[in-house]
């Protein structure tokens, strides 16, 4: 079957970007990552993925522009609070039990989950023994969350997630506004370290009893998946905790004998005990 011209610019920019740039995008889901780079020849006002690719190679456009809008940025703070709760419930208490805790936040995208694990860490008393790393793919999220600057509405909208999630304070104790904007209170940066990461090339950095990767393996094809899950695997400890997306699962991976569900609606996982596990 003849490939469309489309099909044919879409894997010569995914390979130059690949092989130009070190960035591997090869195994994300086709449909979402052919409308993003679509997206972003209107961004560019290129007629064609062909004059994208092109000036990918030459430089004439940054690499970091188009890696942001290839990534998954779309996050809020308490996005999904059941989840939220779930970890509290738990996963708190036995993070409770390690003297120091690291926790892995993958495709962490502008910081507002970070933030919310932070705040809820602080008010179970752990947020002192903790270490959160936050990776993403785009710098310029990254950017964006070490900032910890964001539109008040944003913070407004989130106040009742805040309590659902279990909340026990006042978000406003968190932030201070201005100008349309809030900024977070440094406190709660002082223990995130925020790098770049690639799920797609990228290996294991560090040992954690929690891994929180949200709605990213949706967008990645079931191979590129199993990869990153073995990576979520790797960096556990036994009895370590990973968290999903809520459309996400493990069912269709073998390394899913290798957890335990514990709550399905919340995607909550345990890897096994079992020292062969």
């Amino acid at each position: 079957m003849k490939r469309s011209a489309e099909d044919i610019e879409l894997g010569l920019f995914v390979e130059a970007l690949k092989q130009r740039h070190g960035y591997d995008f090869s195994g994300y889901a086709e449909a979402s990552f052919r409308r993003r780079v679509q997206g972003l020849c209107i961004h560019f006002r290129t007629e064609n993925i062909s004059q994208l690719t092109e000036q990918l190679l030459h430089d004439r456009i940054a690499v970091g522009d188009v890696v942001s809008q290839l990534s998954v940025p779309v996050s809020e703070f308490f996005r999904d609070p059941p989840s939220f709760a779930t970890l509290r419930r738990e996963v708190f208490p036995v993070l409770a039990s390690y003297p120091h805790i690291n926790i892995w936040q993958a495709g962490c995208a502008r910081g507002e989950e970070v933030y919310s694990l932070a705040i809820l860490l602080t008010e179970a008393g752990l947020y002192e023994r903790t270490r959160i790393y936050a990776t993403d793919i785009s710098e310029h999220a990254l950017s964006a969350a070490r900032e910890g600057v964001y539109p008040d509405r944003e913070l407004r909208q989130s106040a009742s997630g805040y309590f659902e999630a279990g909340g026990s304070r006042t978000l406003s104790d968190y932030f201070h506004a201005r100008y349309g904007h809030i900024k977070l209170d440094d406190d709660l940066k002082r223990n995130v370290t925020f790098a770049e990461h690639n799920l797609a090339m990228d290996g294991v950095f560090c040992e954690a009893q929690l891994v929180l990767c949200r709605n990213v393996l949706i967008y990645f094809k079931p191979p590129l998946q199993r990869r990153a899950l073995e990576l979520f695997h790797a960096s556990l400890v036994r009895g370590g905790f990973l968290c999903l997306g809520n459309k996400e699962s493990l069912s269709r991976h073998d390394i899913g004998d290798h957890f335990t569900l514990l709550d399905r609606q919340g995607a909550l996982y345990r890897r096994v005990l079992d020292p062969d596990g």
